[in-house]
């Protein structure tokens, strides 16, 4: 049983903000130089796809719950307009 459900924008987002931290972590262990600047494309890269993998599983399950809702084309449980249990 999942406790939530998957949100691939968020995950995107979220290893963005990972590689970042690995960038300057290894600036900061002197492992490398990275300059200040080459945060502007691996930020603006990256949330543009977390946008646009957001909009992808927005449209799929739209999609999906549209399909599921026109299967179900029966009458509804009372068709007498009355809602009273007897």
């Amino acid at each position: 049983m999942l406790l939530h459900e998957f949100r691939p924008g968020r995950f995107v987002a979220g290893a963005t903000a990972l590689a970042l931290a690995v960038l300057f972590a290894g600036d900061a262990a002197d492992a490398w130089v990275t300059p200040w600047y080459d945060v502007v494309p691996v930020l603006c890269g990256g949330l543009g796809a977390a946008a646009l993998v957001t909009w992808v599983a927005y449209r799929i399950r739209r999609r999906s719950a549209r399909t599921a809702s026109s299967e179900n084309i029966e009458a509804p449980a009372s068709t007498s307009g009355s809602q009273d249990i007897r």
